[in-house]
């Protein structure tokens, strides 16, 4: 899959630190200059549906398993390897220093009509909820709280990065 963009976090100096890879997938779900976002309250920010991979699963079985418990998109068709975004972060738990994060994202189709999500409690208590949204609007609203918010999580860089390169690849 081809590399989109690799970063690494500023207070990151040292590569060579202790580090362990989470592999995730992001899917790319549009209907005309719309595409299927969860909005997250607690950092006031859209991001596109996916997760971890679990051990023993796929890309694309991470993928459709992701995008039915965060939206309840089912009838999954026509994935497509869109890109991977791969970025060092700081890790602040034991036994490592650093989190090696590869987003691997496809563009897929899915039903129209989205069943019941099964989101996490964690999800649930940070206000994530699955909607359609107009990309400009998404990538707009992402750039002001960048901008303006002290509460912005680590992962709006990434999403809004890919929401320009969506609208760039997949919509001009």
């Amino acid at each position: 899959m081809r590399l989109l963009k690799s970063t690494i976090h500023p207070d990151i100096n040292d590569l060579s630190a202790k580090r362990f890879t989470r592999n995730a997938t992001r899917a790319i779900v549009l209907n005309g200059d719309n595409i299927l976002l969860l909005y997250t309250q607690r950092y006031h920010d859209y991001s596109l549906p996916g997760g971890g991979i679990d051990e023993g699963e796929s890309n694309i079985e991470g993928l459709i398993r992701e995008l039915k418990e965060e939206t309840g998109a089912h009838s999954v068709k026509d994935v497509e390897a869109f890109g991977l975004y791969e970025e060092f972060r700081p890790w602040h738990k034991e036994s490592f220093d650093i989190i090696h994060m590869q987003s691997y994202c496809y563009t897929c189709t899915i039903d129209d009509e989205l069943l019941e999500p099964e989101l996490e409690a964690h999800e649930l208590s940070n206000g994530m909820h699955p909607v359609w949204m107009n990309i400009h609007q998404a990538i707009e609203h992402n750039e002001e709280t960048i901008a303006k918010s002290d509460k912005k999580g680590l992962s709006i860089e990434r999403e809004t990065f890919l929401l320009k390169r969506i609208v760039c690849e997949l919509l001009s």
